[in-house]
């Protein structure tokens, strides 16, 4: 038994030492072209959802997630914020979220398993190595998160045209977090407004 113990002692070691090595000399391929492999994904998104379960348990959803004028403010929000990587109704495809790994859902989507508490978590504190941002390290604060959390609840629910009226109806990039800095204006170019901006993402060109 003292042999066996002390030989998957050794064998531990001398992974750990040869994955060490590995690192060290800069083969392992930190690359977003090259996805992990099918148990080291599994193992990422395990841990993910078991923490974020324990997180959300002490937190309860206000009870008018589904008034309208909550779904009004975090369409503006989602406009500006989250769109070019979580999509729009008839929108399939964004060169920032395909340029991510791991890619972000398209929220669009009707998730079934997703609560209203485990969504508000995620916007108020990000995922780590996702490319999902904390955004109350912007300053938005738990109202204009709820807003959303309202938003993304009926967002799979829309059409192409009531979305894109909820978000002219809105109240655009809307919370008390760090007001965007405005580009300088150049001598006779008028300024783009506020949704103008929103929107210029679809209209990049390379």
């Amino acid at each position: 038994m003292k042999k066996i113990v002390i030989g998957a002692g050794s064998a531990l070691l001398g992974a750990a030492a040869t994955g060490a090595a590995i690192v060290h000399a800069g083969w392992l391929d930190v690359s977003a072209n090259t996805p992990h492999t099918g148990v080291v994904y599994g193992l990422i998104e395990w841990a993910r959802e078991r923490a974020i379960a324990r997180q959300v348990r002490d937190i309860v959803p206000p009870a008018d997630l589904a008034d309208a004028e909550r779904i009004r403010r975090g369409a503006g929000n989602y406009e500006a914020m989250c769109v070019a990587c979580h999509l729009a109704p008839a929108v399939r495809q964004s060169e920032l979220r395909d340029g991510l790994y791991p890619q972000p859902p398209d929220l669009v989507q009707p998730s079934p398993g997703a609560s209203d508490a485990r969504r508000f978590w995620i916007i108020k504190h990000g995922l780590k190595a996702s490319g999902m941002p904390a955004w109350q390290k912007g300053g938005m604060e738990d109202a204009a998160i709820w807003d959303l959390t309202a938003f993304l609840k009926a967002l799979p629910t829309l059409s192409p045209a009531q979305y894109r009226q909820l978000v002219a109806a809105s109240d655009g990039h809307s919370h008390h977090g760090v007001a965007p800095e405005a580009p300088a204006k150049q001598a006779g170019t008028p300024a783009a407004s506020p949704k103008r901006q929103a929107h210029d993402h679809a209209n990049h060109k390379h």
